[in-house]
């Protein structure tokens, strides 16, 4: 397949944005903490942080997707390139 092809080829800056998308998921599991536990230590103080560190939670879509394109292709690398 042609598109798994591109995809393999920028793999290297998927797993960049991977990187990038779970060092964000840090702060964001702190305020999530906090806002379970209901602390009010760093959720709830300022709008705008929240609205950022909630918003955090739509860069793991494009994360999923990534991950699963790169498994699917290193797959079919292994299987098929293999014999």
């Amino acid at each position: 397949m042609r598109f798994l092809d591109w995809w393999e080829n920028r793999l290297t800056a998927s797993l960049g944005f991977l990187v990038f998308t779970h060092m964000a998921q840090i702060p964001h599991m702190i305020w999530n903490a906090d806002m379970y536990l209901q602390l009010g230590n760093i959720s709830r103080v300022n709008p705008v942080l929240d609205f950022f560190l909630y918003g955090v939670d739509l860069l793991e879509a494009p994360a999923i997707v990534a991950v699963t394109m790169s498994f699917i292709a290193k797959l079919r690398h292994k299987y098929y390139h293999a014999k």
